[in-house]
């Protein structure tokens, strides 16, 4: 790999840039995810200047990974509780699909482990932090009946 190449493929992923995550238990879950995606769109416009595969995979990883926010920002205006849990439970299930995304391409080495780990872990984290809300929101819901 060029220098040139590494010096763009670490400034699409630093850590260092203002859309870092802060690992704080007052960050809110919406301005988590919103920072998340902030990443995500960096990696995937990385990812675009890369072969036909990475642009693929650039294509899903943009789409699942942005998607997480967006529900979440949804079930923030939820008609109901059940719609609230259905949208936080969907942006779970998008949360995980971009793990997946993420180790895909940390495993065929398309990006390297040491530039992932950090958003493979925040990826960790939002599924951790969603599935708490999810079960403590089912458990209210149904208590609330």
């Amino acid at each position: 790999m060029n220098d040139e190449l590494k010096t763009n493929q670490h400034s699409a992923l630093s850590t260092q840039s203002s859309a870092k995550p802060q690992v704080s238990a007052e960050l809110k879950i919406t301005d988590r995810s919103f920072s998340f995606s902030v990443r995500v769109v960096k990696l995937c416009q990385f990812l675009e200047n890369k072969d036909r595969v990475s642009k693929t995979l650039a294509n899903q990883l943009l789409r699942s990974g942005t998607s997480i926010g967006a529900n979440i920002e949804e079930a923030q205006a939820g008609q109901s509780k059940a719609d609230f849990i259905a949208k936080m439970s969907i942006a779970r299930k998008e949360a995980r699909e971009t793990h997946y995304w993420l180790r895909l391409l940390k495993e065929s080495e398309i990006v390297s482990e040491a530039q992932l780990s950090e958003v493979i872990n925040e990826a960790d984290e939002i599924i951790r932090i969603l599935t708490a809300i999810v079960k403590t929101s089912q458990t209210r819901n149904s208590n609330a009946r």
